[in-house]
């Protein structure tokens, strides 16, 4: 089994060369802005993360034979679309910290906030129209349209702790909808057929599934200073996930369960009670059954993309796909 950090030299020789101008071709944009709006920017983009979806949508353009040129502009839109919509979370969540970094709301006010957040939707727009693909046209408007669709549900329906479907719905919206579109964009800029399409397609949208399963996961049993933000948030804000899910299947007449999940202004009532019932998740096999499923999704993934001729980066993206689901932060 490969690493955990998503990082290694096997995982990203083979876009190596492509990763500092996918970079460049982000940051470029904010260098007409004013001086404390562009460096808050730049430094949001240098420090945004392990950049997951660029480096799918590179490997399965360098495993299909994608034009270099335009799958460098399809990698820097897709991951400033995924930094805008964390831009907005965390405005919405009242987040003042991500992966133990200060948000851009902590210290801006919720107009400046937004406003970024705006500004990293049109610049990946407009990379994305400047790839030249009408089909990446549609396939960007379709994706923004499902994430906020999802955060529109998320704001205004109540989970039920008995429907999960909810919850799958929820996580495609959120997640797999954003790998998916990593995938099929540089599909689409490839020589291949529908059936190669949907291959890489599905790659996407399951391991982005089992990518967000396990951050669910790891909200339970990661630590804050490595998950980058407090345990058992989403229970806090009475998110319910699939851990919790499990567990209510399992010890339905548990007594804090509805105590936990009689929200007040969308926080839970009481963290003692809290802290007590995510203790019993640990200890329930709820967190083993979710990372099951994690993994389930994922070897569909995988068998969609071994159906296709075997190459480097194939070898590649099943290795990264492993690693997600087995990570620890």
């Amino acid at each position: 089994m490969v690493g955990n950090n998503l990082t290694t030299v096997n995982l990203i020789s083979p876009i190596q060369e492509l990763m500092p101008l996918v970079e460049a071709r982000m940051q470029k944009f904010t260098k007409s802005y004013p001086i404390d709006f562009r460096v808050a920017l730049e430094k949001l983009l240098v420090y945004g993360g392990k950049r997951i979806r660029p480096k799918l949508n590179l490997l399965v353009g360098r495993m299909l034979n994608a034009n270099s040129d335009q799958l460098i502009t399809s990698a820097a839109a897709i991951e400033l679309l995924h930094t805008a919509t964390l831009v907005h979370d965390d405005l919405i969540d009242g987040a003042l910290f991500r992966r133990g970094t200060p948000t851009l709301n902590s210290s801006w006010n919720a107009a400046k906030t937004v406003l970024a957040g705006d500004l990293l939707f049109s610049h990946s727009a407009k990379l994305a129209a400047e790839t030249g693909s009408l089909e990446i046209i549609r396939l960007f408007a379709d994706t923004l349209a499902t994430i906020v669709n999802g955060e529109v549900t998320q704001l205004f329906e109540k989970s039920e702790p008995t429907n999960p479907e909810k919850y799958y719905r929820r996580i495609y919206a959120k997640t797999a909808s954003l790998f998916e579109a990593a995938t099929k964009a540089a599909a689409y800029l490839s020589p291949v057929d529908e059936d190669v399409i949907d291959a890489v397609s599905m790659f996407g949208r399951e391991i982005g599934m089992a990518f967000q399963i396990v951050d669910d996961v790891l909200d339970f049993t990661g630590k804050q200073s490595t998950v980058g933000k407090p345990v058992a948030s989403d229970l806090r804000q009475g998110l319910i996930t699939l851990p919790v899910f499990y567990y209510i299947e399992s010890h339905p007449n548990d007594p804090a369960i509805e105590k936990s999940l009689n929200m007040v202004n969308g926080g839970l009532a009481d963290d003692a009670i809290t802290e007590r019932l995510v203790e019993s998740i640990r200890d329930s096999g709820a967190i083993e059954r979710a990372l099951e499923e994690a993994r389930r999704y994922s070897e569909r993934g995988i068998r969609a993309l071994e159906e296709l001729p075997a190459n480097n980066e194939q070898g590649v993206l099943i290795e990264l796909a492993l690693e997600l689901t087995e990570r620890k932060s």
